[in-house]
């Protein structure tokens, strides 16, 4: 028997429900943007750092008006780590050992397809971001990144294939980009993957987590801690901040970063978005600019996982940007897609993001750049979830790492 959550954000009691395993809010909410609302998180904080500016954590809650239902709709995916809106509605989902299913709306899925360059599994490794290429319906293109394991140690790789006619297959898959340098490490390879407005691919990459590893972050000839923007063939694009200085990367796109698992491009603005995982405290929304440094290891709001200070303890410095958003306590912020239907008009342009630690999807209202509201969606639903993106029919989807497909809309 299945368990349902109503009110969803205040995490009111749970009612055991037949079958379906519905979650469903309970529509006595206040309006979306509303910030009268006590904030969402009532645990203690790691520090006692203070916020560069109001609201830039711990927002006051909101909750939805409208009518909507969480569902599961498949427990039978393996360690599902990227899901990607096909156009014919369906979803092409990665799984972390090294294969890709397609899931129907209702949540069928496809036996796995195979074809992909071997990923490396171990830690935080294995198949990760996905996207497919704009002109998919034409040539049925899909790119990815994963970890890859060389002689010289692992690194986060781009690769690109061509799925099959028949859907078992990804042909003439090849690696288009390798985010060097390698390092022996099992953690923070990032990644998801996008295409922006002109055609071409940004992806993240983490710092790869260990300290010798990290003053990499803020290095403009090293890929590591980076979003980084090139072509479909893994070149540079052209018109990157950094195209033309000495010593620096012409892939790079911004810096700084700890190990970005989100990127999301606004609906209205076309802005670029992301969520970092912060240490223990200190996870960031950031809207990225580029050519922007982005503060890590340098400034943090988090400490150390001992608890100890990390680098000279400052969270604000001139020429490193502060996150429009952080979380103490994190909530491992992964995916991250904005809601662009009418389907739920409240959630137009709320940033929505999937939470591990967190274990919950957290809306975010956004206005003028800044958080005005938070929600907490499905927290009743002990799941880690990994990935979100809108379906064709306004609802979005979700993938966990414990192996479920989840439908939230009306």
């Amino acid at each position: 028997m299945n368990k349902a959550l109503f009110g969803l954000a205040t995490a009111l009691a749970m009612a055991a429900v037949s079958c379906n395993s519905s979650v469903q809010n309970n529509n006595g909410a206040r309006p979306a943007g509303d910030t009268a609302l006590a904030p969402v998180e009532t645990k203690d904080a790691n520090t006692k750092y203070k916020p560069a500016f109001a609201g830039q954590t711990r927002i006051g809650g909101v909750k939805t008006t409208t009518a909507y239902a969480g569902k599961i709709l498949s427990e039978g995916l393996h360690r599902p780590w990227g899901i990607t809106l096909l156009p014919d509605g369906r979803f092409l989902i990665t799984q972390k050992e090294g294969s890709m299913r397609i899931a129907t709306q209702e949540g069928v899925l496809s036996d796995e397809i195979k074809g992909l360059p071997k990923v490396n599994p171990a830690g935080q490794g294995g198949l990760l971001g996905l996207t497919i290429d704009p002109s998919f319906n034409d040539n049925r293109m899909v790119y990815w990144s994963f970890s890859e394991a060389t002689p010289e140690g692992n690194l986060t790789s781009v690769a690109k294939g061509r799925l099959s006619n028949d859907e078992k297959t990804i042909e003439h898959a090849q690696v288009i980009y390798r985010a060097t340098p390698a390092f022996n490490s099992n953690l923070h390879y990032g990644s998801r993957i996008l295409f922006d407005k002109t055609g071409n691919i940004i992806f993240s990459t983490g710092e790869r987590s260990n300290i010798e590893s990290r003053p990499q972050a803020q290095e403009l000839n090293s890929a590591l801690g980076k979003i980084i923007r090139i072509t479909p063939e893994g070149k540079p694009a052209p018109g990157n901040p950094f195209e033309n200085t000495p010593g620096a990367r012409p892939e790079l796109y911004s810096y700084g970063h700890r190990n970005v698992q989100g990127l999301a491009f606004h609906p209205v603005t076309g802005d670029l978005w992301e969520a970092e995982f912060g240490p223990r405290g200190g996870d960031e929304i950031n809207r990225i600019l580029p050519g922007k440094n982005y503060g890590w290891p340098t400034i943090t709001y988090g400490i150390e996982y001992s608890g100890s200070p990390i680098g000279d303890v400052i969270q604000q410095k001139e020429g490193l940007e502060q996150p429009v958003y952080y979380y103490d306590p994190v909530i491992s912020p992964s995916g991250i897609t904005f809601y662009n239907s009418d389907v739920i008009p409240e959630w137009k342009n709320n940033l929505f993001v999937a939470g591990l630690s967190g274990s919950h999807i957290a809306r975010l209202v956004i206005e003028n750049n800044k958080v005005v509201g938070e929600e907490r969606l499905l927290g009743g639903e002990s799941q880690r979830f990994r990935d979100i993106t809108q379906g064709k029919d306004g609802a979005l989807y979700a993938v966990t790492d414990e192996g479920r497909l989840y439908r939230v809309g009306k």
